[in-house]
């Protein structure tokens, strides 16, 4: 117990809170820009992804790993919110938690190792793509300036960690750039340009529906939705995580634990959330290896809303952006195109199908159940 305490919370602590301080940063605007997607006020997804994050830390089953409000999610709940309003999104986000507790006792983690290697590839190219193109919205046709600050960035990203590795680059970044644009007056989009922040704590609360038959036939198919493509991304993202710390990781705990992080997301006034590839790799990248750096990502997330919240406001979109350029160059498998040299055209098509379909969907649980029933069909053939 002792040495399970010891690697899963107190190995490199400050290197941890660094890095989950580095992801807080990252998830502020992401977070907004999905709340907006949903329809919502961003403060709900800033809560969701506060209590996520705390809660997952504790209850997941896999270290290291960043939960929070998703925008795989957002754009399942947009309709409901629209025709019902946003007491029914809580009312749904607590049925999708309870979902994915029934799913991790019925250990539903353990189909995961089906998923073929082709799908895998497919799946973080795919999202190594889709992390790079939703930065350029905030990289061009703002200012000169903005190109000078992501520039910047990226240089201090990449070149950085080879002299100085205490403190992670990103954060670095974000805190100097960032002095350097409010000293200048700089004419770059901020994080306040994409939504307001309240600087106020979250609170308990019982969603506002009838508890009826009517209200359960409305937010089923919802949560049932959310809950498996919050359960898929969640899952393949704690596959990534297992590879690049070598470890295994309980997918049953995790499910059941993204279930009790939802539920009790609903009940704080927050949209449902599961693991975010992008910042859990950027938590990698920045030295982020146990639960702590989980922990500290969702309790500085609220430390800089309710304590800095003016300064967080004044972050120039364009240095997170150089951040998460970095971060989806570094997660692209640029093994890739020697593997499709090679492959049997069987394995080409699968990687392809994957790729596209989520690139053209932005699910990326839609591009890895295809891929996956494409290969089981295809490898059916064959071997028929």
């Amino acid at each position: 117990m002792i040495d399970i305490l010891k690697r899963e919370w107190l190995t490199q602590p400050l290197q941890n809170i660094l890095a989950g301080i580095v992801v807080s940063l990252a998830l502020i605007p992401e977070v907004i820009a999905f709340s907006v997607i949903a329809g919502v006020d961003p403060m709900v997804g800033l809560y969701a992804s506060f209590v996520i994050a705390v809660v997952i830390a504790f209850t997941g089953g896999r270290s290291a790993m960043i939960s929070a409000a998703a925008g795989a999610i957002a754009l399942l709940v947009f309709s409901l919110v629209k025709e019902h309003g946003v007491d029914y999104l809580f009312a749904a986000t607590i049925l999708m938690g309870i979902l994915q507790v029934i799913f991790g006792y019925l250990k539903i983690g353990n189909l995961l190792k089906y998923i073929p290697n082709t799908v895998m590839i497919g799946f973080v190219d795919s999202l190594a793509i889709l992390i790079f193109t939703s930065q350029l919205q905030h990289i061009f046709n703002i200012s000169g300036v903005t190109y000078i600050f992501t520039v910047a960035t990226i240089v201090i990203v990449y070149v950085l960690p080879k002299f100085f590795t205490k403190v992670p680059a990103p954060l670095i970044a974000v805190v100097l750039l960032t002095a350097i644009s409010i000293t200048m007056h700089a004419d770059v989009r901020t994080v306040g340009d994409i939504g307001e922040i309240k600087r106020t704590l979250p609170h308990f609360f019982i969603p506002d529906v009838p508890f009826n038959f009517e209200t359960f036939k409305i937010i089923f198919p919802y949560s049932l939705s959310m809950a498996v493509v919050g359960l898929v991304e969640s899952l393949l993202t704690a596959r990534i995580v297992d590879d690049t710390l070598e470890s295994d990781s309980d997918k049953n705990k995790e499910s059941r634990g993204q279930g009790v992080a939802n539920i009790i997301a609903g009940c704080f006034g927050g949209i449902g959330g599961c693991a975010m590839i992008a910042q859990t790799v950027l938590n990698l990248k920045s030295g982020g290896t146990t639960r702590l750096s989980s922990l500290a990502a969702g309790s500085s997330l609220m430390f800089l809303i309710i304590v800095l919240g003016n300064y967080v406001v004044q972050i120039p979109m364009s240095i997170l952006a150089g951040i998460m350029v970095v971060a989806a160059i570094n997660t692209f498998d640029f093994g890739t195109f020697k593997f499709l040299k090679n492959a049997r055209w069987i394995d080409m098509i699968v990687v392809l199908v994957t790729i596209i379909l989520v690139l053209m969907t932005h699910n990326l649980a839609i591009g890895v159940i295809a891929g996956s029933v494409l290969n089981f069909v295809f490898n059916r053939k064959e071997v028929a």
